[in-house]
Parts: structure tokens; C-alpha cells; sequence
């Protein structure tokens, strides 16, 4: 999971730049929107939705924007129509790139990527070329200040989570996809610290990168990641700490 998880520990020390320019906050009113819009504005009965809901309100999104965002979703609200939509591409040395989208332009969305991939030496695959490579998982981050290991492995074991690895400033639990709420909720009720807790899709093996390709392949999930339109990016990269540490990860 080396790959998934550095990319994650990344990904969590851009989260508080990009709440305070507010990129965050566009990309979690599309996921609230498109979730409610699939499984209905109700929480309890639609997974996606509470997941998204509970990363907007751990984001500090104020609750009226939540709520426009949920019955934009449902129709209750005149809004902006979008699709999900899936691309697969290839960074240098053959790491294989997953990115989630919800645009209301597919067109300008995939000429966009495209421009990206190229700037970085990689490119656009055919669908189907890379997914098959990872596996849909639930996620949660602990905050390692406010947790001891040993306790917290006996909760995560009692709630029915697969794994247990430590970050630099967090512990990663891993669970099932179908198990992220039941984990998440009993975690919660135990008084653990949870910084987050999200769906995503895991590598199943992971791609040695060499020093001279990791800081062409970070600029790439960089850029990836900061495009409007994409919600989520995965890779099967493996960059050493000490690589990452150079380029200033």
C-alpha cells in the first residue's frame, strides 16, 4: 500500500492550503451534489452521500452549503448537471494513473488532462488500461498525537477494519469498501481522533520509481489533482521517503 499511502500523506498536507482558497470546497459540493442525485438526499439510507457530507462538515463547510448542495442534487434546486466520469493514463516509468472526474463538459475536461499528462511526459490510456490494477478500499486517518498504537489496533480489530499502518503524523486504517461507515462510526463513538475518512481505490501492486522520474511524476498528481474537475487521483507509484524528501514532498 506504499504507493497509495505516501500519496495520501501528501495529499493530507495540501488539504488545509486548499480549504483556505476554497478549491476544497468546490470539489465536496460536486461530490455532495452527484451523490445525492444517485442515492437520494437522505442520509441514512445513502452511504456515498454521508461519506461526502461528513468530509464537508470536517472541512468546516457551513451547513447552508451543504444543503444547496444536496437538493441541487435531487432536482429541488435548479443547479448545474454533472457526469462521473473515469480516465486512465500512464506517468513516466509506467505508473499507472487513475483520476475520478465530475465535469458538466467532457470535451473540455479530457482536452485539459490530456495537456497535463503531456506536460509531464505521460499520457492518456484507452478505459480499462490501468483500473484493473486497483481495488476499491475505505480509508480512515487517525491522528497519531491522540492515539496509542496498541489501543487503537484492539479498536480497529474490534470494529472489523483489515489493517493498521502509521504515517509520519497519522495512522492509516484500512477496511473493506462496504465496512468504511460501520469502522468509521464505531471508531468515533470510541473517542478515536479521526482527521478522515474516505472511499478509494488501492493499488494492488506498485511501481518502483527512480529519483530522476519521482519529481516529474509528483508535478503530474499535483496538477492532476488540482484541476476542478477531478475528484480523486490514484497511482501505483513507489517513491522512497529519502526521493521524496529531495524533492520536497
Amino acid at each position: 500500500m506504499s504507493g497509495h499511502s505516501k500519496w495520501s500523506t501528501i495529499k493530507h498536507k495540501k488539504a488545509a492550503m486548499d480549504a483556505k482558497r476554497g478549491k476544497i470546497f468546490t470539489k465536496l459540493i460536486k461530490e455532495i451534489t452527484v451523490s445525492a442525485r444517485l442515492g437520494g438526499k437522505e442520509l441514512e439510507g445513502n452511504p456515498r452521500l454521508r461519506t461526502a457530507v461528513a468530509a464537508a462538515r470536517n472541512a468546516n463547510m457551513p451547513q447552508d452549503n451543504i444543503d444547496r448542495a444536496i437538493l441541487k442534487g435531487v432536482g429541488e434546486l435548479e443547479g448545474v448537471t454533472y457526469d462521473e466520469v473515469t480516465y486512465e493514463g500512464y506517468a513516466l516509468g509506467g505508473v499507472a494513473v487513475l483520476i475520478q472526474v465530475v465535469t458538466d463538459n467532457r470535451n473540455r475536461t479530457v482536452a485539459e488532462l490530456r495537456h497535463i499528462f503531456s506536460k509531464s511526459g505521460g499520457n492518456l490510456a484507452e478505459a480499462g488500461a490501468v483500473a484493473w490494477m486497483f481495488e476499491k478500499k475505505g480509508i480512515v486517518l487517525v491522528d497519531r498525537e491522540k492515539a496509542v498504537e496498541d489501543e487503537l489496533m484492539e479498536l480497529v480489530l474490534e470494529a472489523g477494519a483489515e489493517d493498521l499502518t502509521m504515517e509520519s503524523n497519522h495512522f492509516v486504517v484500512a477496511t473493506a469498501d462496504e465496512s468504511l461507515d460501520e469502522v468509521r462510526d464505531f471508531l468515533t463513538e470510541q473517542g478515536v481522533a479521526i482527521l478522515s475518512a474516505e472511499r478509494t481505490m488501492i493499488p494492488q501492486s506498485t511501481v518502483a520509481v527512480a529519483a530522476d522520474n519521482a519529481r516529474q511524476i509528483l508535478t503530474l498528481m499535483d496538477s492532476l489533482d488540482d484541476h476542478d474537475d477531478v475528484q480523486n487521483v490514484y497511482s501505483n507509484f513507489d517513491i522512497p521517503d529519502s526521493v521524496l524528501e529531495e524533492v520536497g514532498a
